[in-house]
């Protein structure tokens, strides 16, 4: 059988220590994940909760006090495993004397992607992430928003298999995170896989399939998206503008009005709260009234 992961993380810890070699903060703990092919994952947890160290030990920055962690079942620090990656990190750091083109030219360089290729992939990219009329501008001259477009461009110059996104909408207006967005769905229909970490949690309910929750170094719950959030003892039904007569013989007379029978979905910004706050979950909620039952 074909290993279908692309991250997997087996018990993995960091711990970071002082000056002596002593033990000082404890980042991450016991994190088992696994990331599937072709799938979005949103990786979320306040500051200081072990995303970015996270993310570090999976581009192989970092070494690993205890545990392991696989990309593409191998190890994170092989540079065949490091060529298949895109990695936007959460702030922008590119050379301000150089403009959009010359930055793109100089990361597709390191790739050792050839002149006709990087030519054809600078163009695409920079229409891509709506820079097209600033594309000989320098970067020292862009916004924050601007910086952050080219940011993503280079993150994609290597057409990678996996792409790390921290925190992608930083800085953008609500145009440029709805196309960034558009952009991460894009990638999922090419079969790229995408590991999402942001602190705007409505982005990542829009665009995730699965997310994890970690907290203080530890995982606190993962699963699907609708899963996470979807009460099934409740149901609700939207009409198409009702009467009052047609509300109340819903269930008898709704007719072609039905527009939808569901159920009741938590926003993740709520579920977040709750998880984090150590509050009991709706499911958790109603798993324990049918065990008392």
């Amino acid at each position: 059988m074909v290993d279908e992961s692309v991250l997997r993380t087996v018990g993995l810890g960091k711990t970071y220590a002082d000056f002596w070699g002593r033990p000082r903060v404890k980042a991450l703990s016991d994190l088992s994940l696994d990331v599937r092919s072709g799938e979005v994952f949103g990786l979320l947890g306040p500051n200081g909760s072990g995303k970015t160290t996270t993310i570090k030990l999976l581009l192989g920055l970092l070494k690993a006090t205890t545990g392991d962690a696989f990309v593409f079942g191998g190890d994170p620090r092989d540079l065949t495993v490091k060529h298949r990656i895109g990695y936007l990190p959460e702030e922008t750091y590119l050379y301000k004397f150089l403009d959009a083109e010359e930055t793109l030219r100089f990361y597709g360089r390191l790739f050792s992607l050839s002149k006709d290729v990087l030519d054809e992939r600078i163009d695409s990219l920079i229409k891509q992430v709506g820079l097209d009329h600033a594309r000989k501008q320098r970067m020292g001259e862009y916004s924050k928003g601007m910086a952050r477009r080219l940011g993503l461009a280079q993150a994609l110059i290597n057409d990678p298999d996996l792409v790390i996104l921290d925190e992608p909408t930083s800085g953008l207006d609500p145009l440029g995170t709805a196309e960034v967005k558009e952009l991460i769905i894009d990638l999922k229909k090419r079969g790229k896989t995408v590991l999402l970490c942001s602190h705007l949690l409505a982005d990542v309910e829009d665009v995730c399939d699965r997310i994890a929750i970690v907290h203080g170094g530890v995982l606190k719950e993962i699963g699907r998206v609708d899963d996470l959030l979807t009460s099934t003892q409740q149901t609700t039904i939207t009409l198409r503008n009702p009467d009052e007569q047609t509300v109340d013989a819903v269930r008898a007379a709704a007719g072609e009005q039905l527009v939808e029978i569901d159920h009741p979905r938590e926003r993740l910004e709520a579920h977040f709260r709750r998880i984090v706050s150590g509050e009991p979950t709706p499911q958790q909620q109603e798993q324990a009234e049918d065990t008392s039952a």
